[in-house]
C-alpha cells in the first residue's frame, strides 16, 4: 500500500524541522567563533607590526592567510584558530556557570515558584515588623534607631534573598518540624539569644543543644533559672518554686491538678471516670495543702492515709465546706470505688515520693524561690527541663510554664494590657515534657499582651495526641505563624499544606501535524504549586511559613551557627556541654565504700 500524502507531508515537516535546528545551532557556534577570530587574529596581526584589517569575520575564521596575508602561518594558527576557540570554550563555560548560579541562587536549592514574594508577605518585612514595634512597645515610641532583634523575631529569609521575614510581638507560632531539620538550631536558639525580655525553654535535652548554646548569652542578660528534677544537666538544685502558691483557689487548684492528668493521659482518656475522679481527689488535697501553706507533699501522705481528716479539717476551716463535703463523700463511698480513685491519684503524683524530684517544689534552705511575678519584669531566663513520658516530673514542668504565662498574663493587665519588653515561650517538646491542657485556648489571648509563645511539635499528630482533634485544629487556627520545616511525613497534613498554598496556572504546549504542516497551540491549566510530596521532600534548611492573611512564602532559615558570633557560642555551648559531662561523671563516681574496706 503506498504511503499517503499525510504521511509524507509530516515526514517533510519533521525533516525541515531538525535541518532549521541544526542551522540554528551551526549559527550559534559559527557567529561568536568568527568574531572571536577577527578579534583575536587583528591583535595578533597588530602584535606582529601589521595593520588593523577591516570587519571580515567569516573570511577571518575561514581564510585568515587572505585577510592578514602578512602574518606569518603559525602565528595565524595560533591567533585566528586556537586563541578563538579556547576563548569560546571558556565564555560558553563561565556562561553555563553563572546560569546555574542563577537558577539556582537559593542555598544551592532549587527555588520554588509561585510562592509568596516580598510584597505579599510585606507585615513581615523589615519596615513594616518596625513600624508595628514601636506602636506595639512603648518604650520604642520615641527611639531614632531599632535594632533589629527590638522588632521580632528572625523566621528566616524569604527563599533566594536577602529579606528577613520576623513575626511580630503581638504573633503566636507553632513550629512543625522533624527532628534535626533546624527546629532548635534556626528557631529556638536565635530567637532566644536575640529576646529583649525574659524568655522561658522548655526542653528534654541539654548537652549541645539550646540549653548549652544559650546558657552563657542569657547569662549576661539577667539570671538564668534551671528547673531540672530528673537531672538532665545534672544541674544543682539553686532554686525552688512553689507549685501551691497558685492553687489557693478552687481554679488554682484544678489546674494543677489537670497538669498531673494531662502528664499521665492521653486526651482521648481524660474524660473516663477514673481519670476525672482521680483529677478532683488530687484537686481537693492540693487545695487543703495550699490554704494551710503545706508543702506539696503533704498531699501524698492524705493520699496514702484516707481516712486522715487533716485535709477536711482545712478545707472547712477555709470557707469550702462544699469541696469537704464531696471529698468526704469519696472517702466515705464504697471501698472498691475509693480506692480505685485513690490508686488512680496517687499514679498521677508519683514523681513527688521521688525525693529528688521534690526537692525542687519544696521550701529549701539557703536556696532561693523562684517566683514567677518577678520572673516576667525581668531579662531572666527560666530552663524546664524534663525527660519524656517523665509522668509527674513533666507535670511539673507543664505546672510551672503554665504559672509562668499566668504571671504574665496578670502583669499585662496591671501594665495597660501588655509586657514591655515582650515575653517568650519557646516550648520545645511540648507534647513531650509541657502538656498545657488549655494551651490552644490561651493562644488566642497571648500574643496581645505581650507573651509570644513558640509551641514546637515533631508532627500534627503529636498535638492531636495531647490535645485531641479539636485542641490542636484550635492552636492550629489562632497561630498567626505556623512554621512547616522538612520531614513531614503524614500524607493528609502534606495534602493540607499542599491545598492551603494553593494552585498556579501552566501553560500546556500541543503540536499537531497535517497537510498543511505542523502546528502548535497553548493552553493553561492548574497545577499545585507545592504538591505534596514536594512538601515531604523539602531539603532541610528551608521551612514553609503560613502568616494569617498572607501567601504561604518559602523560608530560607538562619541556623546560629552561620551567623556572626558563632564561633563563641561554639565555644560557650562546649564549655556548657562538658561541665554537664564533669557533673555527670563526678556525681557516679564510685567511692571506697562502694568497694568495701581495702585488705
Amino acid at each position: 500500500m503506498p504511503p499517503s500524502s499525510n504521511s509524507s507531508s509530516s515526514s517533510s515537516t519533521e525533516g525541515y524541522d531538525l535541518l532549521l535546528r541544526l542551522l540554528l545551532g551551526v549559527l550559534a557556534v559559527v557567529v561568536p567563533l568568527s568574531h572571536l577570530a577577527w578579534l583575536t587574529g587583528n591583535i595578533t596581526a597588530y602584535l606582529n607590526g601589521t595593520g588593523w584589517a577591516p570587519y571580515q569575520p567569516t573570511n577571518s575564521l575561514l581564510h585568515p592567510e587572505q585577510v592578514w596575508p602578512h602574518v606569518g602561518e603559525t602565528s595565524l594558527l595560533i591567533g585566528a584558530r586556537i586563541v578563538p576557540v579556547l576563548l569560546f570554550l571558556a565564555l560558553g563555560t563561565a556562561g553555563g556557570v553563572l546560569w546555574v548560579r542563577y537558577k539556582n541562587r537559593g542555598g544551592g536549592r532549587k527555588k520554588v515558584t509561585d510562592m509568596a514574594k516580598a510584597r505579599d508577605i510585606e507585615p513581615l518585612m523589615a519596615k513594616a515588623i518596625t513600624d508595628k514595634a514601636r506602636s506595639l512597645r512603648p518604650s520604642l515610641k520615641d527611639a531614632k534607631h531599632i535594632a533589629a532583634r527590638d522588632t521580632g523575631i528572625l523566621l528566616g529569609n524569604l527563599q533566594g534573598s536577602r529579606h528577613e521575614v520576623r513575626m511580630g510581638f503581638e504573633d503566636v507560632a507553632v513550629a512543625i518540624m522533624a527532628p534535626r531539620s533546624g527546629k532548635t538550631t534556626s528557631l529556638a536558639i536565635p530567637s532566644m539569644l536575640n529576646a529583649p525580655g525574659p524568655v522561658l525553654l522548655t526542653s528534654n535535652k541539654a548537652a549541645g543543644d539550646a540549653f548549652t548554646t544559650v546558657y552563657e548569652g542569657r547569662a549576661a542578660a539577667g539570671t538564668v533559672w534551671t528547673m531540672d528534677p530528673q537531672q538532665i544537666a545534672h544541674a544543682p538544685r539553686v532554686m525552688w518554686w512553689n507549685p501551691l502558691a497558685s492553687a489557693k483557689t478552687l481554679d488554682g487548684a484544678g489546674r494543677l491538678a489537670g497538669h498531673f492528668l494531662a502528664a499521665s493521659v492521653d486526651a482521648s482518656q481524660q474524660g473516663d471516670f477514673w481519670s476525672k475522679a482521680g483529677s478532683n481527689i488530687l484537686s481537693q488535697l492540693l487545695l487543703a495543702a495550699a490554704l494551710d501553706e503545706r508543702p506539696i507533699t503533704d498531699m501524698m501522705q492524705w493520699l496514702a492515709f484516707p481516712a486522715d481528716r487533716t485535709p477536711l479539717d482545712i478545707l472547712r476551716d477555709h470557707g469550702f465546706a462544699a469541696v469537704a463535703t464531696q471529698l468526704k463523700g469519696t472517702v466515705e463511698g464504697p471501698p472498691e470505688t475509693r480506692d480505685g480513685i485513690y490508686e488512680t491519684a496517687r499514679q498521677y503524683a508519683a514523681a513527688l515520693l521521688n525525693a529528688e524530684i521534690a526537692a525542687w517544689v519544696t521550701p529549701q534552705k539557703d536556696v532561693p524561690e523562684f517566683r514567677p511575678a518577678d520572673f516576667v519584669t525581668s531579662a531572666d531566663t527560666l530552663f524546664l527541663l524534663s525527660k519524656d513520658g517523665g509522668g509527674g516530673a513533666s507535670a511539673l514542668i507543664a505546672a510551672c510554664a503554665d504559672s509562668v504565662m499566668r504571671a504574665a498574663t496578670a502583669q499585662a493587665e496591671r501594665a495597660g494590657g501588655r509586657l514591655d519588653p515582650p515575653m517568650l515561650a519557646i516550648l520545645d517538646e511540648a507534647a513531650n515534657v509541657c502538656k498545657i491542657s488549655d494551651l490552644p485556648d490561651l493562644y488566642s489571648h497571648l500574643g496581645s499582651r505581650g507573651i509570644i509563645p513558640i509551641t514546637i511539635l515533631q508532627s500534627y499528630r503529636q498535638g492531636q495526641k495531647v490535645w485531641g482533634d479539636a485542641g490542636m485544629d484550635a492552636m492550629w487556627s489562632a497561630s498567626t505563624v505556623k512554621v512547616i520545616g522538612s520531614g513531614i511525613d503524614d500524607p493528609d497534613f502534606a495534602d493540607k499544606l499542599s491545598r492551603l498554598i494553593g494552585d498556579h496556572d501552566v501553560e500546556t504546549i500541543s503540536a499537531s501535524h497535517s497537510e498543511s504542516g505542523k502546528s502548535t497551540s497553548v493552553s493553561m491549566r492548574q497545577e499545585r504549586i507545592l504538591p505534596a510530596d514536594a512538601i515531604r521532600a523539602l531539603p532541610k534548611g528551608t521551612a514553609l511559613c503560613f502568616a494569617t492573611g498572607m501567601r504561604a512564602a518559602m523560608l530560607d532559615l538562619r541556623p546560629w551557627y552561620r551567623e556572626p558570633g558563632a564561633e563563641e557560642l561554639s565555644a560557650a555551648s562546649a564549655r556548657a556541654s562538658k561541665a554537664i559531662t564533669d557533673r555527670a561523671v563526678a556525681k557516679h563516681a564510685p567511692t571506697q565504700a562502694d568497694f568495701g574496706k581495702a585488705a
